[in-house]
């Protein structure tokens, strides 16, 4: 047998080893494995609450007795019940006030907090600690804020010459002094608008400003379009939670001798009637089906938004 000079060429080739690759099948299973929890949850305490509440809007039910099919009776009912007209306009007046101030407020401090430059983060945290009140603990210390005769918002009113109004017992000021209340907690809008704000690029604006834009025209024309999706998450974000106002509007006004006399309804929201026909009278059929039209309302109007940001609402990467 001849011999060579090179003994790898005698050497057995050595191939590398194929990497092994998981079964569709198993990975789908694992994947469902980690859902599980997430699916669980949302069955127990989503689908199957929603359902259960859906039969029993069409029921007559007080939790003391079995419930007692009525068909569409509490429908009927609450189209003519003059406290939930009441309580839509409530909530309505509420929503438009409370949105626009919310989001401009929000905007403006917002840009003021992105100018502070190493500063920044120290007001960013300082911006966002008022919301962590508690909702309980906020209504009530604004319900000594507000008061018409010993409040400190009337007291510095006065400093300016003006004359306060009595925000918790006159029914033409209950609302702007719940408005006025729930800009306590706009760091939270205010702190993902300076999130967008920080995402403008500084060239479109530098080419706006050579071009002769003020600062007005490159705010509308550069910076609104830019961050125009936030914008809209905001306000839909802030629409839904307005639409259903409840703790503070009852802690305030509900409970309290004095501002339960003298509110005339006028903070009666739709969620707090709710909770009074589904708890304080036990009502749960007429009750699930307040909820069931809340539910529909909700729906409509976040389907009208998302339909108008569609020709609003400027993604990045999108043509123009």
């Amino acid at each position: 047998m001849a011999l060579t000079d090179n003994p790898a060429a005698t050497a057995p080739a050595v191939t590398a080893p194929t990497p092994r690759r998981n079964k569709p099948g198993k990975e789908n299973r694992a994947a469902w494995w980690f859902l599980s929890p997430w699916l669980v949850g949302v069955v127990v305490f989503t689908i199957a609450p929603m359902a259960i509440s859906l039969w029993l809007s069409f029921t007559r039910y007080d939790m003391l007795t079995s419930p007692e099919y009525v068909g569409a009776d509490n429908y009927a009912e609450l189209l003519g019940d003059p406290k939930v007209a009441t309580a839509l306009w409530n909530t309505a007046f509420f929503t438009v006030l409370h949105v626009p101030a919310q989001i401009v407020l929000a905007l403006g401090l917002a840009g003021l907090v992105r100018k502070a430059g190493r500063a920044a983060g120290f007001f960013r945290t300082v911006l966002y600690l008022p919301v962590m009140t508690p909702p309980v603990a906020l209504a009530a210390m604004f319900l000594l804020l507000l008061n018409g005769q010993t409040g400190a918002i009337n007291d510095v009113l006065g400093w300016f010459g003006f004359t306060g109004p009595n925000w918790t017992t006159d029914p033409d000021w209950v609302k702007p002094g719940l408005v006025l209340m729930s800009l306590w907690t706009v760091g939270s809008t205010a702190v993902i608008l300076l999130a967008a704000l920080s995402r403008v690029p500084p060239e479109l604006l530098e080419a706006a400003a050579l071009d002769g834009a003020g600062p007005w025209r490159r705010f509308w024309h550069v910076t609104l379009p830019q961050i125009s999706g936030t914008l809209y998450f905001v306000v839909l974000v802030n629409t839904i939670a307005s639409l259903q106002v409840f703790t503070e509007a009852y802690v305030m006004f509900y409970g309290n001798a004095q501002t339960e006399a003298a509110r005339d309804d006028s903070a009666l929201f739709y969620v707090v009637y709710l909770f009074q026909q589904a708890f304080g009278s036990l009502r749960m059929g007429y009750a699930s089906a307040l909820a069931w039209v809340l539910f529909l309302v909700i729906a409509v109007i976040t389907a009208v938004q998302v339909r108008v940001s569609r020709r609003l609402v400027h993604y990045e990467g999108e043509p123009r």
